[in-house]
């Protein structure tokens, strides 16, 4: 016979018989489940007296598997175009990823070798499934510098616009006056995603002490008010209003044809006959070549 049984102090949770026989007698079970039960408790005071409970958590070297959910839409982004993505994830963590699709859930599924691997793995999962929170403070790597600002990388593929003026509380002319450069870390806070554009709008000036006696300038379009102006003075006051010169009477003289000259004296021209310029009675100059028997 063989006869196995598995449980706790408490209680069986599994019990295994194969026996060759046609069966057992209750005193021969008996007295096999008694035998059971002591070597059961010896075991158990062995493993309580060198541990009382089992660990929290294994140890960091322990190989192990994790399982995590994350929305079906996103599979894609984990998986990347030829699963370019998650191929070169599982290369610089030295894991093994899958994915699949279950009741329109994705299951990630990571196992490797220690628990560092694990949560290099999972923290790059999570920072494609992440999505950008207004508010919250963002540690963001500076990824290229533009005249009005520069664009910085708040997570893996979600960059935003850290403009000029929100830098600092001072006035720049320029990024690099505030000593920023490419590939720089900077803490900025998200204020704004566009509804349209989806865009980020970012400022590192709000996470600085705001210097005293700061005056905020108006926003560019904003109205600014004008300073009072005193009562106006009664005409009376200011004096009694000269006429004016009365204009030049002009005559009856007619308004010059287009293209003739304004300052050519008008001539009258009588009734009844047709107009003649006055140019057509003038004699051309006789031509000379004086010039070409000059020697230069």
């Amino acid at each position: 016979m063989y006869f196995n049984t598995n449980g706790k102090r408490d209680g069986l949770t599994a019990t295994q018989m194969d026996i060759k026989c046609d069966g057992l007698s209750f005193d021969i079970l008996e007295k096999a489940l008694m035998q059971a039960k002591a070597g059961r408790e010896h075991i158990l005071n062995c493993l309580t007296d060198t541990i009382a409970e089992p660990r929290a958590e294994f140890k960091p070297q322990v190989p192990r598997i994790v399982q995590i959910e994350i929305p079906k839409e996103f599979i894609g982004a984990v998986i990347g175009p030829g699963g370019k993505i998650i191929q070169q994830m599982q290369e610089d963590t030295n894991t093994t990823i899958t994915i699949d699709e279950t009741d329109g859930v994705g299951k990630v599924q990571v196992s490797g070798p220690d628990k560092e691997s694990i949560e290099a793995a999972l923290a790059k999962i999570r920072a494609i499934v992440a999505i950008p929170e207004v508010g919250e403070i963002y540690d963001g790597v500076v990824r290229s510098i533009m005249p009005y600002g520069c664009f910085v990388e708040i997570m893996p593929g979600k960059d935003g616009l850290l403009h000029i003026s929100e830098i600092d509380w001072k006035r720049l002319e320029t990024v690099e006056e505030a000593g920023i450069k490419e590939g720089d870390h900077i803490q900025v806070k998200l204020l704004e995603i566009d509804p349209k554009t989806g865009k980020y709008k970012l400022s590192h000036r709000v996470l600085i002490e705001k210097p005293e006696g700061y005056v905020e300038r108006p926003a560019r379009g904003e109205r600014r008010e004008r300073p009072e102006r005193g009562e106006r003075r009664d005409r009376g006051e200011r004096g009694e209003r000269r006429d004016r010169p009365e204009r030049r009477d002009r005559g009856d003289r007619p308004r010059p044809e287009r293209g003739e000259r304004r300052d050519r004296p008008h001539t009258e021209q009588p009734e009844g006959e047709p107009y003649r310029d006055p140019a057509e009675s003038r004699e051309p100059r006789d031509f000379s070549d004086a010039l070409d028997h000059m020697d230069f």
